[in-house]
């Protein structure tokens, strides 16, 4: 294996730019706030609160990956972003009703700084929002590179030595690639035609990309998973990385469908129905934004079965996926899966699973994590996209050809070796040959 480069350390302040600023983003600005002044804990982050094996068992060396590699410190991030709302972080996050009003009292101030800039916005793609708080321009490439000034702006008046941009808008219509995001040239054509083809996501991450910002999709938009914004990512050295967070019933397909395969259990049917009540669950209310969202789910399981290698177990497995948007529930997302599972000698069995999850609470500190360790995939001078990542997304995005990887516990192995590679450790694949030999 290759030596791998130091790692540049994390000085100065980090900007995390973040598209759309609402129930999402606001819980993690606030929530990252909240730990700043020991107010609360980091639980659900990766970075903040996981650990890591280093050597053999027997050294019993653990340390916090904070401790482990040279992230940036809370305290030294600095927010920002667009919204097609003008409402500050404060008065989003109380609309958002995620966190307790009481929590959001405590730092109201620091909030209450933190205002979006006018958003990159087409209702064409998102057809059940419709926010005033937006850029004009005659062209694309116009917005673009109104973005680009936001981006140059807010780095100079915060002072940042570095940024990462998350995006955290909504799931815009179902999109395929087209001939506009074959070549950087195209693209740059296609945003300067309007062409129908790019949309507002695809905006941002090129305005981003094109300023050497590195840029994780937090949607199932296609954003930067087109070769145009793949080839700038390696041309101007920037990390990306996507799509979709990983949260509620996802992430427990993700955990329970490698148990039933390791097991050689069969699956007959797997039925998931959501209800959610916040602006995610509007806008996936439309069926093209729906779509983009289920082709993101429906994905998991199958790429973890292999129902082609396995269709004794797997071959007629039947899945579906719902979501009802349910305004009673707001955030409290409720996440419902019936398994019909098949045992030994073609026994069937049924597992069914509630989840009354909350969705913001869950994306909240992916967000924190992406945005830290693209920031260090920055620092050791990593380009293009970050497989490792994919442990936070739904829909990993993969270079062209390599099929994603969904295993939550692969996915772990992956970003844990990633960084022992990065920091020079051995790693470790648990084959444990010292034992018998």
């Amino acid at each position: 294996m290759a030596k791998q480069s130091k790692i540049k350390p994390a000085k100065g302040k980090l900007g995390v730019l973040l598209p759309g600023m609402g129930s999402v983003a606001t819980t993690f600005i606030a929530g990252v706030i909240a730990v700043r002044r020991g107010i609360s804990q980091p639980i659900g982050s990766y970075t903040q609160m996981g650990r890591i094996r280093l050597g053999k068992r027997t050294e019993k060396r653990s340390p916090k990956i904070k401790e482990f590699v040279p992230l940036t410190k809370l305290d030294d991030i600095v927010f920002g972003g667009w919204d097609v709302y003008k409402d500050n972080v404060y008065k989003a996050a109380v609309h958002a009703k995620v966190l307790d009003k009481q929590l959001l009292d405590e730092i109201k101030d620091e909030l209450k700084q933190i205002k979006p800039m006018k958003a990159v916005f087409d209702k064409n793609y998102v057809k059940r929002l419709d926010g005033k708080h937006v850029k004009k321009g005659k062209t694309k490439m116009d917005l673009a590179k109104a973005l680009m000034e936001d981006i140059k702006t807010f780095k100079k008046v915060n002072k940042c030595a570095r940024l990462v941009m998350v995006w955290c808008g909504s799931t815009e219509i179902y999109m395929e690639e087209a001939a506009c995001h074959q070549s950087i040239k195209a693209l740059e054509k296609g945003l300067r035609e309007n062409d129908e083809n790019i949309p507002p996501s695809m905006i941002y991450a090129y305005a981003a990309i094109k300023m050497g910002v590195p840029y994780a999709n937090g949607a199932p938009n296609l954003s930067a998973d087109v070769p145009a914004l793949v080839q700038l990512s390696k041309k101007n050295n920037v990390p990306i990385g996507g799509k979709d967070f990983k949260t509620g019933q996802t992430l427990m397909k993700t955990i329970l469908t490698p148990g039933f395969k390791a097991r050689s259990l069969g699956i007959n049917g797997w039925f998931s129905t959501n209800i959610l009540g916040n602006r995610d669950g509007a806008v996936l209310d439309d069926p093209d934004n729906f779509k983009t969202k289920e082709v993101s789910k429906l994905g998991v399981i199958e790429h973890i079965l292999k129902p082609e290698e396995n269709p004794e177990l797997y071959g007629n497995i039947y899945h579906k996926v719902r979501i009802n948007y349910y305004p009673p529930r707001g955030d409290n997302k409720e996440g419902w899966d019936n398994i019909d599972i098949a045992g030994w000698l073609g026994y069937p069995m049924q597992i069914k699973v509630d989840f009354l999850c909350r969705d913001s609470i869950l994306a909240a500190p992916i967000v924190l994590d992406l945005a830290l360790l693209l920031d260090l995939a920055n620092r050791s001078d990593l380009k293009g996209i970050q497989e490792w990542l994919g442990f936070f997304f739904k829909s990993p995005q993969t270079k062209k050809g390599l099929p994603p990887m969904h295993d939550l516990f692969k996915q772990l192995m992956k970003i844990n070796n990633t960084l022992r590679y990065l920091k020079e450790e051995e790693l470790i694949t648990h084959l444990g040959l010292d034992y018998y030999y």
